[in-house]
């Protein structure tokens, strides 16, 4: 599979090349920058990681790595508005005029010692409870009543002064040492290190500013963001969108009669009532389902809150949402959405390259790495097949149908243009001499050939010195 300048990734560049001139005159494409676009981004595709060396490789020599690393880090690309920019085609493409954001946060774990990779932190392991080192990410994307794509995204680090202190209060708190006798929380400097919440909170007023003609009809995010602040300023952001969150079973609730309970305990009351919860627009699902509008102890105001159960579930989960004029049925039915960002992560993860060897040093490099695959998932998006069939309503393909479709079309490029040629037998030995010197050439470290293992074998005078300690030994 060969790194070839395909019809539908120039296709795409030029549409991003006239979005980005509506966006700023300047900031235009040059034709050695849409070259080294094209060759990152169906990098990408055919090797599944941003490592210049594999492309280098794949394209059979034509680029150079080191060409390309200069590419990335020094060339003067309007790197902060190309997402801005895809972003507009797609909307413009489809006919976008509204959609729902969902929020969601992942990790990308690295080597314990990472000096060179920016904001690489301790990361909590949501599979498996542990810990890990790497680089954290919030995603915001757009779900729309054709496609689901990517919109924002921020690098997440914690204030490391925080940190250490949550680290030393831990170890204090084991040791017995009671809390007057232990260090003062520092206060957290939110200015050089944002929480996820004001991360999310800026990439909307981003997203509202840049393209103030789509409506925003909710905005969905998991517990970490069920906080009153987040939901009244995103909602306020979006010009009074639905904010759906989740609440904790340990907070405080009160009714009319203003009598105060956790979520847990005033829900338990009360028997659910057994529906059927569309979920995401397709199959029907068993819940239990119970709704009230109450007052949240720790937003200082009235929500709508549900508790959701589904089938084969003990335990509720408790939605909460800021505008009370919807129906408990809607609000679940448009949560069930949530879960398609944790879709786009794990294919993002999987094709869209930064997931994989995407060691480029430096914030510009991480940054950049990742407006690069998120381009690439743009690009995917635009394929003629997934343009037909999400335009008249169809199911569209996944992200791993589309790359295996790139990489069969670049083989059958290149062996076309060899047929194709004057001189067939010329440019197909051309060819396998240029595979012939591009295919990496590894030594293996599970052969000994050419290695010093020495003797093996017992010596003349150890042989003495054995028959010696036998005949001591015997006696």
């Amino acid at each position: 599979m060969l790194i070839r300048p395909l019809p539908v990734v120039t296709a795409f560049l030029d549409a991003l090349n006239d979005s980005l001139k509506s966006i700023n005159s300047s900031a235009q494409l040059s034709r050695s920058k849409k070259v080294a676009l094209g060759v990152f981004i169906m990098g990408i595709v055919v090797t599944k990681t941003i490592n210049w060396a594999a492309f280098e490789r794949r394209s059979l020599g034509r680029f150079k790595a080191t060409r390309l690393c200069w590419m990335f880090y020094q060339a003067e690309i309007a790197w902060q508005s190309l997402l801005q920019a895809s972003v507009r085609n797609i909307l413009l493409r489809y006919g976008i005029q509204s959609g729902t954001l969902a929020i969601d946060d992942t990790g990308k774990k690295r080597t314990k010692r990472t000096s060179k990779i920016d904001g690489a932190h301790k990361i909590k392991d949501k599979s498996t409870g542990g810990y890990f080192n790497g680089q954290e990410l919030v995603f915001m994307v757009l779900v729309t009543e054709v496609a689901t794509f990517p919109v924002g995204f921020r690098f997440y680090i914690p204030d490391p002064e925080l940190s250490a202190w949550r680290k030393k209060d831990k170890a204090l708190r084991k040791q017995g040492i009671q809390k007057k006798e232990r260090p003062n929380r520092p206060e957290p400097d939110h200015v050089r290190y944002p929480t996820m919440q004001s991360l999310t909170l800026v990439m909307l007023q981003e997203f509202v500013d840049s393209f103030p003609n789509i409506t925003i009809k909710a905005i969905l995010a998991d517990a970490l963001y069920g906080t009153g602040d987040f939901m009244d300023k995103a909602a306020e952001i979006t010009g009074g969108a639905q904010v759906v969150s989740q609440l904790r079973s340990n907070q405080k609730v009160s009714n009319r009669n203003h009598s105060e309970a956790t979520l847990k305990a005033y829900f338990s009351r009360q028997k659910g009532a057994e529906t059927q919860l569309i979920i995401r627009g397709g199959k029907e699902e068993q819940v239990t389902m119970l709704a009230a509008r109450l007052y949240v102890k720790a937003h200082g105001k009235r929500r709508f809150v549900i508790a959701l159960k589904y089938e084969g579930e003990e335990d509720y989960r408790y939605l909460v949402a800021s505008d009370m004029s919807w129906r408990h049925t809607d609000i679940a039915r448009i949560y069930t959405l949530r879960w398609l960002v944790e879709v786009f992560i794990q294919d993002w993860k999987a094709h869209c390259g930064w997931n994989r060897l995407s060691k480029q040093q430096g914030a510009d490099g991480s940054q950049r790495g990742v407006i690069l695959s998120l381009l690439c998932e743009h690009m995917l998006l635009l394929h003629p097949e997934q343009f037909v069939l999400l335009k008249n309503k169809q199911a569209g393909m996944p992200a791993g149908c589309l790359i295996e479709r790139l990489n069969a079309e670049a083989l059958l490029a290149t062996v076309k243009s060899v047929v194709e040629s004057e001189d067939p037998d010329t440019e197909l030995k051309a060819l396998a001499l240029a595979l012939e010197h591009t295919l990496p050439k590894r030594e293996s470290s599970r052969h000994m050939a050419g290695r010093d293992l020495g003797e093996q074998k017992a010596t003349d005078s150890l042989k003495a010195h054995a028959r010696k300690f036998k005949l001591l030994d015997a006696a």
